[in-house]
Order: C-alpha cells, then structure tokens, then sequence
C-alpha cells in the first residue's frame, strides 16, 4: 500500500529520550519547590534552573531534532 508510507511516525528514539529527560527534569524541579524552606537553595535556585531546563531547552528539543538515519515522508517521494 502506497499510503502507508506517508503517515509514518515523525518521532524517533532520541526524540523519546529528549522528552523523557524534560519530564524528569520538570518533575525534579516541582519537587525541588516543595522543599522548605520557601526561602531555600533549592525553591529558589534550583527549581528555577531545572524548570528552565525543562521547558525552554529540553522540550523544543525533543520537537525539532531529528534523528540522523531518518528521513521524512516528502523525501521519500522525491526520491522515487
């Protein structure tokens, strides 16, 4: 079937891997917040640094790095 090949996942194993690594680190950066005192290293400092992590570098990586032995549908069809 020639339609199968156009909806083939986008997402590899480093792409799991990168979203697995910001889950953990916005978990640990929750968790990091609870700690008292509010006014601590770690609510303050910590936290923060982890969260940041996260969210702004992490995550857009886990979207937008590819990996290297995959190429996308449209390519595919170019090269037929």
């Amino acid at each position: 079937m020639a339609g199968k090949d156009q909806h083939s996942f986008p997402f590899g194993k480093r792409n799991g891997l990168l979203a697995a690594a910001a889950m953990c680190a916005n978990v640990t950066g929750y968790l990091l917040l609870r700690i008292p005192p509010a006014e601590g290293f770690a609510s303050l400092t910590l936290a923060p640094v982890f969260l940041v992590a996260g969210y702004c570098v992490l995550m857009p990586a886990a979207l937008l790095v590819r990996d290297p032995g995959r190429t996308s549908p449209a390519a595919k069809g170019a090269q037929r």
